[in-house]
């Protein structure tokens, strides 16, 4: 099945919708292609309220404003949305792409333009017997509690007190879970002040300076055994103790999902502090291929806010690529870098400006 369109989505989540929503509004022919069977991504799974703006929805649940970017995306006729499909390979020579839907229907896909929407994988830690059941990433525990109404465990261990970890802590504290500990390898406390204040009044320790140094168990995990860490980031011997419990929840950072992006001939740069290998870009979120746009936590990660932000910049940026220009648009973007400057202003977002300084501006 072959079939053309103005601009290609790869990626249903946050990033994905907006600029999708954008595009919508241009006429332009658009396909949005997502793996899952459902759009939404990582909004999907979380039940917390927002923080910031009204219009980025302060105050409405993830999950809510998944539904209510579905429902705009899905409600322009010149968009296209494929479910359940995997971007899984880009041929340069004929400008294809390639994607398989269903694991039975492949799609040949030509465009003009792509924005690469494809968010981020979870992170692991190397520790002895970390292979038993009972081990999860915390985006799994979110899916697992959150969309499917499973609960994992009843006592559990948090690896990782950013907010992630803050806040699936909190979620399985509400669903019944009892959360023994939140460790950290960090000597503070990684989250925002509101969620580690929360799950404190709640009577969950949270050890920083600590890490994992083994899993207890045969067939599950039955205990997990802790140990400190100096100003070196090295083992203390001697610090050892174990703490029993059923299930050890991972959240120690996201990677960002870019194979594409490297079959797509972007020039990547390892970025730390934006999570690993990202496409140099400018401004717009045009990479180094003049094709290419990105969003979201492929463009390092962030919030699910600044990711809508960064889909509305890359949706706009890409009709204006393709000569489509108008007032109320252009406000728009420059609204949306306003809201992004300021929500990567002061002490929190120094990382993040100081990780993009490294791939923004005169590179491309």
């Amino acid at each position: 099945m072959q079939s053309r369109y103005d601009v290609v989505i790869i990626g249903g989540g946050p990033a994905g919708l907006c600029s999708a929503i954008s595009l919508g509004k241009t006429g332009l022919s658009v396909l949005l292609i997502e793996r899952d069977p459902f759009l939404g991504g990582q909004l999907v799974k979380q039940t917390h309220m927002f923080f910031g703006s009204k219009e980025q929805f302060a105050g409405t649940r993830g999950f809510q404003i998944g539904t209510k970017l579905t429902e705009q995306t899905m409600s322009f006729h010149n968009i296209t949305i494929l479910l359940d499909t995997i971007a899984s390979g880009y041929y340069p020579e004929e400008n294809i792409l390639l994607a398989l839907q269903n694991d039975t229907i492949l799609h040949r896909i030509s465009f003009k333009k792509i924005i690469l929407a494809t968010g981020a994988s979870e992170k692991f830690l190397l520790f002895e017997n970390n292979a038993i059941p009972g081990i999860f990433g915390a985006g799994a525990v979110q899916t697992l509690m959150n969309v499917f109404g499973v609960l994992p465990g009843k006592e559990v261990v948090m690896v990782g007190s950013g907010n992630i970890g803050l806040i699936v802590s909190y979620q399985l504290i509400q669903a019944g879970a009892h959360v023994k500990a939140i460790i950290e390898a960090a000597p503070t406390v990684g989250g925002y002040f509101v969620h580690a204040a929360k799950i404190r009044r709640l009577g969950v320790p949270i050890f920083t300076k600590t890490t994992i140094k083994r899993a207890i168990g045969n067939e599950n995990v039955e205990g997990v055994e802790l140990i400190d860490m100096d100003e070196k980031w090295n083992m203390v011997a001697g610090t050892e103790r174990q703490v029993k419990c059923d299930t050890l929840c991972l959240s120690v950072g996201l990677s960002p999902l870019s194979e594409l992006l490297y079959q797509l001939r972007c020039e990547m740069k390892y970025i730390p502090e934006l999570g690993g290998s990202v496409a140099i870009r400018d401004v717009t979120l045009k990479t180094t291929n003049p094709n290419v746009f990105i969003a979201g936590d492929v463009a390092g990660i962030e919030e699910a806010s600044s990711a809508m932000l960064e889909g509305t910049i890359a949706g706009i940026s890409t009709a204006e690529s393709l000569g489509i220009h108008n007032i109320e648009s252009k406000k728009i973007k420059e609204e949306a870098n306003q809201f992004l400057e300021a929500m990567r202003a002061g002490v929190i977002g120094e990382k993040i400006r100081y990780g993009l300084s490294k791939v923004e501006g005169s590179h491309v």
